[in-house]
C-alpha cells in the first residue's frame, strides 16, 4: 500500500473514533460497542497493511497528527465510560449480592 492509502485507513480510524466519542458523550452504549466493532476491523486492516519502512516527511507527520487525535478521542471516551461502567459493575454485583441472599435465607417471610 501506499503512503497515502495507509493514511486513509488512519483517517478512517479517526471518524469512527470521533463518532464514538459522539456516541458515549450520548450515553449511547450500543451505537459506541457497534463503532468499537468497527474501528477494531480498521485497525486490523492497517497492521496487515501498515509498511515495514518507516513514512517520511510529511506522510509521517500527518500519520502522526491522526494519531494524536485518535488517542485524544480514546482518552476522552474512557473518561466518560469508565463511570459508566463502574456503576453498571456496581449494580451487577448489588443483584448477585441480592440473589447469594435470597438463596441462603429465601425470598418468604416466615411467621
Amino acid at each position: 500500500m501506499t503512503s497515502q492509502e495507509i493514511i486513509s485507513l488512519y483517517e478512517n480510524v479517526a471518524v469512527i473514533t470521533d463518532q464514538m466519542l459522539a456516541a458515549a458523550r450520548d450515553s449511547d452504549w450500543e451505537r459506541l460497542a457497534a463503532l468499537e466493532s468497527r474501528c477494531s476491523s480498521q485497525v486490523d486492516i492497517i497492521k496487515k497493511a501498515e509498511p515495514r519502512e518507516p513514512m517520511t516527511g510529511s506522510a509521517r507527520e500527518q500519520k502522526a497528527r491522526i494519531i494524536r487525535k485518535i488517542l485524544e478521542d480514546d482518552r476522552q471516551i474512557r473518561n466518560l465510560t469508565e463511570p459508566w461502567m463502574a456503576q453498571l459493575s456496581a449494580m451487577i454485583n448489588s443483584t448477585g449480592a441480592e440473589r447469594k441472599l435470597s438463596k441462603a435465607y429465601g425470598s418468604g417471610q416466615s411467621g
